[in-house]
């Protein structure tokens, strides 16, 4: 299959994972923990293994990095691996407010290359090809995405999580001036917000999130002219040994990056984080 071939069948996967997770959203859940403030649910477990099925049968000789999964480290010696997120935002789902997703991405050599993000409840499907295109496909149709203009830091739009706040992202709100605030679960409707122009900047000055997390909202971001780096304006790798994010992640439009990065990075060395070593 081509990148678009890829693409259409990654959308048609999540969108058939749909009656899943409704099946199990509309039933009381059994929720256990895996970390402190880490929720795990039958849903997310079921969508992983129907996910993970599916992937490996329609691409054998690529690698698999499923939150849900045992991470045998195959994926390692390959040139291209699935990160799949069965339930971005466990801690939505269960509070039943819609501010979930499912979702998936592809890394090439160790980029996210292209991704969907599928919001089974609200029927919101965000995908993208890294540098090609990114599209937001609802009940009313299909349209491209472009990521905004805005670039004075007073006019910007930031868009929060509600269950993980940093004290930094409020240093850096108050010093960019900004007073546009918007709040919403799932780091890839947070990314698909930016994508599709209604907020301009999200930022996670903290450890958390794993590859899993960034991949597909990453690639759909690029795709729709936007940025995500980490804190000190790194790339960010996929495919490695550590999963983990342990230098933060910024995401924006593009236009407001390296200002936002100019006050970052001070805040965060203020804070006693360094580059080298991270959260």
């Amino acid at each position: 299959m081509n990148d678009r071939e890829t693409l259409t069948y990654l959308e048609e996967l999540l969108r058939s994972a749909a009656p899943m997770v409704q099946s199990y959203h509309d039933q009381p859940d059994t929720v256990d923990w895996k970390g402190a403030n880490d929720p795990v649910t039958a849903a997310d477990h079921a969508v992983n293994a129907y996910l993970v099925d599916h992937l490996s049968r329609a691409f054998p000789a690529d690698g698999i990095l499923a939150e849900e999964s045992r991470d045998d480290l195959v994926r390692l010696d390959r040139k291209r691996t699935w990160c799949i997120d069965p339930l971005d935002g466990t801690k939505e789902f269960i509070a039943r407010n819609g501010e979930f997703s499912v979702m998936v991405g592809l890394a090439v050599e160790g980029t996210a290359w292209l991704g969907v993000v599928y919001q089974p409840i609200q029927n919101y499907m965000y995908s993208g090809i890294r540098d090609l295109g990114s599209w937001l496909t609802t009940s009313e149709g299909r349209r491209p995405l472009r990521v905004s203009g805005v670039d004075a830091p007073a006019d910007l739009r930031l868009v929060v999580s509600r269950s993980h706040r940093n004290p930094i992202t409020d240093d850096i709100k108050t010093s960019l001036g900004v007073t546009q605030e918007r709040i919403s679960g799932s780091v890839g409707l947070k990314c698909g917000l930016i994508a599709r122009a209604d907020a301009d900047l999200y930022l996670h000055p903290a450890p958390g999130t794993k590859e899993w997390d960034t991949c597909a909202p990453e690639a759909i971001l690029s795709g729709a002219g936007g940025t995500m780096t980490d804190c000190w304006g790194r790339p960010l790798r996929y495919n490695q040994e550590d999963v983990r994010r342990r230098f933060g992640l910024v995401a924006s439009n593009g236009r407001c990056h390296h200002r936002v990065l100019s006050l970052m990075v001070p805040a965060l060395a203020a804070a006693g984080i360094d580059s080298a070593q991270g959260w």
